[in-house]
């Protein structure tokens, strides 16, 4: 049997965090879905490395299933990212659409793990063996992008759902967005002793100050704070996205993998966009930065939804700081949850501290301008 393998941090193939899903396990699954058919095979696994999911063929066509640890999402905190999706899906954005079991619930658990089974998203997932922090293949692509993330912030302004019960795996922004990162960490830390342990052994209020202090102080002078709150996707990547056909002018056809999803201001899905989508992390600092796919996503989202001069500043603004609260989340998670101190330390030194630092080279600093010009 060949082995499955999961993106790792550094851009290679490693071992899974979480057992891949197996036939035997999946039937039984489906088995609670009467909608859901016979399970058929198992198409393909996906390497996606925080849960465990799946393409799988049943008697009544192709579906998507997930599974997560109950110590990363609980049935009750899945609903909260499924309740965005499906507010998204009611105002015409192509979410796939969630099955339920007889009592109607679409998250179920048994055992340590709770499962989702999703109808089969339409068109090609184009990207979806694609490492993070890899840039679309055209501008086109971004610009596509840009524009469904408009039209997907315009459905989401009226969800208004309280933030998410958990830190842990999802992109928030109250560290990012608060005028002092230090203190608003140090204020979380006691609800979070998983992070606060594996703090303790660096002195993280020296290093995150040092990081964060040049890039805060450009957030709070812009005023991005005080944006009005939004739900916001929080992984905002073409692979995430399905797409119409392979050629470089292809149009999104469904967006995919909510589980970052979190209550912030629009403006950080664009950021997050433009961060995911636009600058190649594994290269080079120097070859990092595509300017050309952070111009077609601002101009694919001004077609669907204005940005002025004021939104774009806050956009650069934001750009540096869009990570740091998912890299304290993916710390916690590597540390608590899995026992890597390795990838927590990756999390922390090149994912937090080195992002924040890379803003200020030159290639940084031009991506930055780009982004005030909006053109």
């Amino acid at each position: 049997m060949t082995q499955h393998l999961a993106h790792g941090l550094d851009g290679a193939h490693t071992a899974p965090d979480w057992p891949p899903l197996r036939t035997t396990e999946v039937a039984g699954v489906l088995a609670r879905f009467p909608s859901a058919g016979a399970l058929l095979g198992i198409a393909w696994s996906s390497p996606r490395p925080l849960s465990a999911a799946a393409l799988v063929d049943t008697s009544r066509g192709r579906l998507f299933i997930k599974r997560h640890h109950v110590s990363v999402r609980t049935t009750g905190i899945l609903g909260e990212e499924q309740r965005f999706a499906a507010h998204l899906r009611q105002r015409g954005i192509p979410v796939p659409a969630l099955l339920a079991d007889a009592d109607g619930r679409t998250a179920i658990r048994d055992g340590a793990w709770v499962y989702e089974v999703q109808e089969q998203a339409a068109g090609i997932d184009l990207y979806r063996d694609l490492m993070s922090w890899q840039p679309p293949r055209t501008p086109a692509h971004a610009r596509a992008a840009g524009a469904m993330l408009a039209d997907l912030q315009r459905a989401a302004a009226d969800h208004a759902a309280p933030q998410r019960a958990t830190h842990l795996l999802v992109a928030r922004s109250e560290i990012l967005l608060a005028a002092d990162p230090v203190k608003e960490l140090a204020r979380q830390l006691p609800d979070r002793p998983g992070l606060a342990a594996c703090l303790a052994e660096r002195p993280w209020e020296q290093e995150l100050a040092a990081a964060l202090h040049p890039w805060t102080t450009a957030a709070t002078q812009a005023g991005c704070a005080d944006l009005p709150p939004a739900w916001t996707h929080g992984d905002w990547h073409v692979s995430n996205l399905t797409w119409s056909d392979d050629g470089g002018d292809a149009t999104v056809r469904a967006v995919l993998d909510f589980g970052l999803a979190a209550r912030n201001v629009a403006l950080f899905d664009l950021a997050t966009a433009i961060e995911r989508n636009a600058i190649a992390w594994l290269q080079p600092p120097e070859r990092r930065a595509r300017p050309d796919l952070a111009r077609a996503l601002i101009r694919g989202y001004r077609e669907r939804l204005p940005l002025d001069a004021a939104a774009l500043e806050c956009l650069a603004a934001l750009l540096p700081l869009v990570h740091v609260d998912f890299a304290l989340s993916e710390m916690e998670y590597f540390d608590a949850i899995t026992g890597s101190r390795a990838n927590a330390d990756v999390a922390w030194n090149t994912f937090l501290i080195g992002h924040a630092a890379w803003f200020g080279t030159p290639a940084g600093q031009a991506l930055l301008a780009t982004v005030r010009r909006g053109d």
